[in-house]
């Protein structure tokens, strides 16, 4: 069965599962971006991410139970990347349920579907059980009584999952083999991990499954590896030369990762998803420089030519930018593949210069006897040249020579460490006095300057609105003690008048002295009373709504009315002088702004 095939049928199988009194199956969700509104991560790590806070509070989600197909991004398996399962990139079909269901309709469902697709279970998994978490006798019995006769039990590591990030729903799990391969992992979120490791008892349990596409279209497809799918041949078959070897495949998947980052609005950086993306491109350069391939044309002429990551990104965008839930892509294809060009043709000199170094490296363990290259080399290497270790090792074995791989790890782990010691300081550790995830300050003092950027970035909204128009809608924020970040919808870069106009709008505000007044009401009372809102988020039937202005006036002068969880200063003289710092792109009709006070 086609991958298309196995998207719609997953998808059409569970809109008409688990009935509500008002008809309605599982609601069809949308894969949220690969840039998450949960800070814990650095990208989504799986399909529930977008889902988390539900499970803790199910009255905030639009429908109790939905299905997705989520695109996924994991950086833990990118040196794993290139055997013959593991992917970075990659799509998750899920179930969900924040209390409208749980284990027995979970599990039946799973087999039901398999069974509608012709696929056979091999055996399943259950938790076996410790000494905080019992073991999963229920779901045991349910698959008895279902005829599955292999039922395998297995420990913590291969039968709890979550939370993403530091803490959050998770629980025991469920998994499903087949032709020996785990295609589905059936999560039963029943407990929340707190961040000192202990848990405690949701009040409403969940479910939260996931089932790799690429895994299910392997077994469906009866193919040994992922990358002899349908996913995957078209790509290598444009990389001939290469293969579906191991640089083959680390072409492929890192390349498709590419796309989809940058799609969603990953920029290449030196820091946060910005670094991932532009690791991955530094993976994939050595591969490609370092052998002779054919590539077709389309006319369908192979000639032979040195593939470069801008012509395999080309066919990777026209095969998934022809599936609508993609069609994005093609939409902004342009745009992408520059950006690849561009980061491509900045890492050629780098790379030269990298190889160099080894190949100097390299000829003096041979001329010294050692025939070792030493650890802290190649963690340079590694790091600053941007070489995947597979790569290096690869070299190495063919040159004959070994790797001082201890002393790599050893100054890797030295590295992780000065990086987490970083991290410590910019958010204060794990002794955050605040953290909401958008608001985080470490003690009272950055509290009141959060307290402050937080009210600013309110007026800031406003000021945009004012300035740029309607059109204008926020798309995310992040604040801390030294800034606050501002994502907006908007199809251009603003122009150096532009901000001026904002930044005097909002110190106009801040001039004014306006007061801060919250009420609480009802969410279509808000909504009709012209409050903005995240549109990401979903409310409660009750919110609170700030608005800031002169309220004695007449009529009373509204500069912003928002729905918000606060916190707030009482009055904008409180805020003191904005000023902002700078303006960025971060997505295809996305802006950013960075502003601080003073």
């Amino acid at each position: 069965m086609k991958s298309q095939e196995l998207r719609q049928k997953f998808l059409e199988f569970f809109e008409k599962r688990a009935r509500m009194p008002d008809g309605q199956g599982h609601k069809i969700v949308p894969s949220s971006s690969l840039i998450p509104d949960d800070s814990s991560v650095l990208l989504t790590t799986a399909g529930m991410q977008q889902f988390k806070k539900y499970y803790t509070d199910p009255s905030l989600a639009s429908a109790p139970n939905v299905a997705s197909i989520q695109k996924c991004f994991r950086t833990s398996d990118i040196d794993e990347a290139g055997d013959e399962s593991h992917l970075t990139f990659f799509e998750m079909l899920g179930n969900f349920s924040f209390g409208g269901y749980f284990k027995e309709e979970a599990i039946k469902y799973a087999k039901e579907f398999l069974d509608s697709i012709g696929l056979k279970i091999d055996y399943v998994t259950v938790f076996s059980g410790d000494a905080e978490i019992p073991s999963d006798k229920e779901s045991e019995e349910i698959w008895r009584k279902l005829g599955v006769k292999d039922i395998r039990k297995a420990g913590r590591e291969d039968n709890v999952w979550g939370p993403t990030g530091t803490e959050g729903p998770c629980g025991p799990t469920t998994e499903i083999y087949i032709n020996g391969v785990e295609i589905w992992n059936i999560v039963f979120n029943e407990y929340y991990k707190k961040t000192d490791g202990t848990f405690e008892k949701l009040k409403t349990p969940g479910v939260d499954t996931g089932m790799g596409l690429e895994r299910l279209a392997m077994v469906s497809q009866n193919k040994k590896t992922i990358f002899e799918t349908d996913l995957f041949a078209p790509i290598l078959n444009v990389l001939k030369g290469i293969g579906d070897g191991w640089s083959g495949r680390i072409v492929s998947d890192h390349i498709r990762g590419i796309v989809f980052l940058i799609g969603d609005g990953v920029r290449p950086s030196n820091k946060d998803q910005g670094y991932t993306l532009r690791r991955l491109i530094r993976r994939v350069i050595p591969h490609l420089k370092s052998r002779q391939t054919l590539i077709r044309m389309p006319d369908g002429a192979p000639i032979s030519k040195l593939v470069n990551i801008k012509e395999v990104a080309q066919h990777i965008i026209d095969q998934y930018g022809a599936i609508e839930m993609y069609k994005y892509l093609l939409d902004n294809k342009d745009e992408i593949l520059e950006i690849i060009k561009n980061e491509h043709e900045k890492f050629l000199e780098v790379y030269d210069k990298g190889r160099n170094l080894l190949t100097k490296l390299v000829n003096e363990s041979k001329d010294n006897k050692t025939y070792k290259v030493d650890g802290k080399d190649v963690f340079i290497l590694v790091t600053t040249h941007g070489f995947a270790l597979e790569w290096i090792k690869d070299i190495a074995k063919l040159r004959g020579v070994e790797l001082d791989l201890s002393g790599f790890e050893a100054e890797f782990k030295k590295h992780q460490e000065i990086s987490r010691a970083g991290m410590e300081k910019k958010f204060g550790g794990h002794g955050l006095l605040l953290d909401t995830g958008e608001l985080k300050a470490k003690d009272e003092e950055e509290l009141k300057k959060v307290t402050r950027l937080h009210t600013a970035t309110h007026l800031l909204q406003a000021a945009l609105r004012k300035s740029l128009g309607g059109g204008v809608k926020q798309a995310g924020s992040d604040i801390t003690a030294e800034r606050t970040r501002f994502d907006f919808t908007f199809d251009r870069k603003l122009t150096d008048e532009e901000i001026k106009k904002v930044e005097d709008l909002v110190n106009l505000a801040v001039g004014k002295k306006y007061q801060i007044d919250m009420k609480e009401m009802a969410l279509e009372d808000a909504l009709t009373r012209g409050a903005l809102h995240f549109f990401k988020e979903k409310y409660p039937p009750k919110v609170r709504v700030y608005s800031v202005g002169d309220f004695k006036a007449e009529p009373p002068e509204i500069f912003s009315r928002e729905l918000c969880g606060g916190p707030h200063v009482k009055n904008t003289s409180e805020i003191g002088h904005f000023k902002i710092l700078k303006q960025e792109a971060v997505g295809f009709g996305l802006r950013r702004i960075r502003a601080t006070v003073e």
